[in-house]
This record gives C-alpha cells, structure tokens and sequence, in this order.
C-alpha cells in the first residue's frame, strides 16, 4: 500500500511525498503531490487518497517505474532497434549474400541493378518493418511512368516480393507488405498477345537468304540458332569438340554469359543439364567450312571466338548483330530469342509434340513450353481435327459407293 508523508520545499511550498514499495528487489517508486492553495484539510486528504491509491495501481501495472529502469528500457530498445535492419543492410547483409548461391551470375547482377539503381534510392534507409505497401508501390508506380517495358516493371515486383517474403521469414517482420501491393498491369499501349513472338517460315526463309551476304562467322551463327533453338549463351559457349560432324549433333552443356562486373564468364545453361540438339545438312556444310577459316588463322576451341582467338565471344555481340542485321535488311524486331521462339512455334505448328520442342529448346517444365507456344498448338490441334473429319468423311463415301 502507498504510503504518505507531509514535506515542504526550500520556499516553504507544501507537498506531499508519495511511496509504494515494491519489495526487496524493486526500488521504491516516490512521487511529489502538491495541493492546490486554499484547500481545506478534509479536501487534501480526500484527494491525497485518490491520488496514492492511483500511483500505487500505475505502478503494480508497470506503467511507471524509477529512474534506474527507465534507463535500462532505453538501453534495451536502443540495443532492440539497433537490430533492425533497414531494407539496404538487409539487402547487403542478408539477401544478396544468400542469393549468391542459388543465382547465376547473371541474376545476380540483375538482381544487384535492379537494387543499387530503384530500390535503394527510394527505400534503403528505411528500417524494415516501417516500409508500407504504398512506398513499395510508388516504386512500381514510377517505372511505369517512365515508360519502361510491363516485363520490367513485373520483374522489379517479383524482386521485391521475394526480398520482402524472405525477410517474413527470417523473422524480420511480423507481416509481409507485398501482401497489399498489387502486381503491375500492363498499360493500354502494351497490352498483346502474351503468347510468343516468332517469325513464319516465310520470314525464316528470308533471314536466310539475307544472310547468305554476311561474313561467314555470322552465317553460321545465324543457322545455328535457327536450327536449333538453343540460347545465344549457349551458342556463344559450343566447342569444336561438342559437335558431331557424322550425326549432325551438338552436345549443349555450357552456357556464356556476361555482366559489367565479371566481364565474359562460361556457366552451366540454364537447366543445369546436358542436351543434344540436331542441325541440317546445310547448317553442317557451314561449319565445317567455317572451321578450315578459323583453322587457317590459327585455331581455337571455341566455334564462336572472341576477336583474340582466346575464349567465346561475347553474347551482347551476337544480340548487337541480330539488330543490326535486322534493320539492315528490313525484318523489324528480330532478335536471338525470337529465333528460338520461331524454332518452336514452327515445329509445333508442323507436327513436332510438346515433349521433344520442350526437350530441343532445354525448358524443364514442358508446361513453360506449352503456356508460350499455345497459339502453335491450337493450330496443330486445328489440323488434327481437320485430318480426323476428312477421315470419317471418306469412310463415308466410301461406304456409299461400296
């Protein structure tokens, strides 16, 4: 119980001190009353008692407590806060350095730019459980509005939602904001086709005319891709030794890829696995005399070199040439993964079954494949219809005429 004692300051003010003790091993907790002037005696105890009896419940409740404690609360909150991180010390500390053995080097570094040059900027000193889904969205928001591509505005947002969802995890938050963030939509002047762009045969067969006036490195590169449907890194990564001449194979195990950083680097492709792939008669006709050229300067075991001779070429030269020979000879928006989609879009419209183009083309979901060619095999589907009522239609006047 709160006990009471009548005092008077320096100047000859009345108060009155107020004690609850809180047993042996809690310091007592004191507090100064002062009743106003004019008050009756009856009035000051009245309200003494009220306000002793109001002290002693703050204190049993914990709401107040003594100097020494409330300094020791500060020092555990500061110690508490000084834990948490914000979104760049986690990014840096956390994130990334976990990242790094799951990513190739090119995610990374992608992952690595999306962060120093969007997310950082705008929430990077901000502690991580103070970060709102508008902040969050002012960042898609702001990409849209610069006109960047809805590929990648989604991509900044599946970034961010791993980043926010692994910090959820880690116990860094008690709730994850990308809850409340929408996925970006595209803008009314992107809205398409989600399904592949690839060319016709009729496109594939001037491509190749075309490049029948390129230099014959290029040639090659060009059939190569067409042929096959394989990755620019992975064409930039074939060896002489890769290939079999008699059967007309390719052996794909090796992946070229390139960031500012590492430069020109050799990766697994993007499965982790191994796989052949089959070229033309033509096609091998090209390389083999492209390899007497190469054989002739000196040699090197890398079919697709650098201008040294001493490693693979880089693939954003190839991406470079593709664009260039597009404008050159008029065939608007080519590019080395719309030869790859055309392989697939083509084989399928002409027969070939989602299991064998998803293998050729290394997908490990043949879903993945089934979702980008939908188009090709609807047409497929069409014409296997098409092929299934000529059948019973000739039954038909067959029977009649029997």
């Amino acid at each position: 119980m709160a006990s009471t004692r009548q005092l008077t300051t320096k100047d000859g003010r009345v108060f009155y001190e107020i004690t609850v003790s809180r047993g042996r091993s809690k310091a007592r907790l004191t507090k100064r009353w002062y009743p106003p002037d004019g008050w009756s005696r009856k009035v000051i105890e009245r309200e003494l008692a009220s306000v002793a009896a109001e002290f002693e419940r703050q204190s049993d409740a914990g709401e107040v407590v003594s100097r020494a404690e409330k300094r020791a609360q500060e020092a555990q909150e500061a110690e508490e806060n000084a834990k948490i991180l914000t979104v760049r010390q986690y990014g840096e500390q956390v994130f990334m350095p976990a990242k790094t053995v799951v990513l190739s080097e090119y995610s990374r570094d992608h992952y690595q730019r999306m962060l120093d040059k969007r997310v950082y900027p705008a929430i990077g000193d901000v502690k991580l459980p103070d970060v709102t889904p508008v902040q969050i969205s002012a960042i898609l928001l702001k990409m849209q509005s610069e006109g960047l591509a809805h590929n990648t505005v989604v991509r900044m947002y599946a970034l961010l939602h791993v980043i926010f969802k692994t910090a959820y995890q880690d116990e860094m938050l008690e709730k994850n904001p990308m809850d409340r963030v929408r996925r970006p939509k595209p803008r009314k002047d992107e809205i398409r086709d989600e399904t592949a762009d690839a060319c016709t045969v009729a496109e594939i067969r001037q491509i190749l005319k075309c490049s029948e006036q390129e230099p014959l490195m290029y040639q090659v590169i060009l059939r190569v891709l067409i042929d096959t449907g394989i990755r620019r890194g992975e064409c930039c990564a074939i060896k002489w030794e890769s290939i079999d001449f008699e059967e007309g194979i390719i052996l794909i195990g090796e992946n070229v890829g390139y960031t500012p950083k590492k430069g020109v680097y050799l990766d697994t492709p993007k499965t982790s696995r191994k796989r052949l792939v089959y070229i033309g008669k033509e096609t091998l006709r090209l390389l083999k005399q492209y390899r007497a050229e190469q054989d002739a300067k000196g040699g090197c075991e890398w079919v697709f070199s650098n201008t040294k001779g001493d490693g693979p070429v880089n693939p954003n030269n190839i991406s470079d040439y593709v664009h260039d020979f597009s404008l050159k000879y008029g065939i608007p928006g080519l590019h080395p993964h719309k030869l790859r989609h055309s392989f697939a879009s083509v084989a399928i419209t002409n027969g070939a079954d989602i299991a064998s183009v998803a293998e050729a083309l290394g997908h490990a979901d043949k879903s993945l494949t089934l979702r980008m060619y939908t188009h090709s095999n609807q047409e497929s589907i069409s014409r296997a219809a098409k092929t299934f009522r000529n059948a019973i239609e000739n039954a038909v006047e067959n029977a009649e005429q029997g």
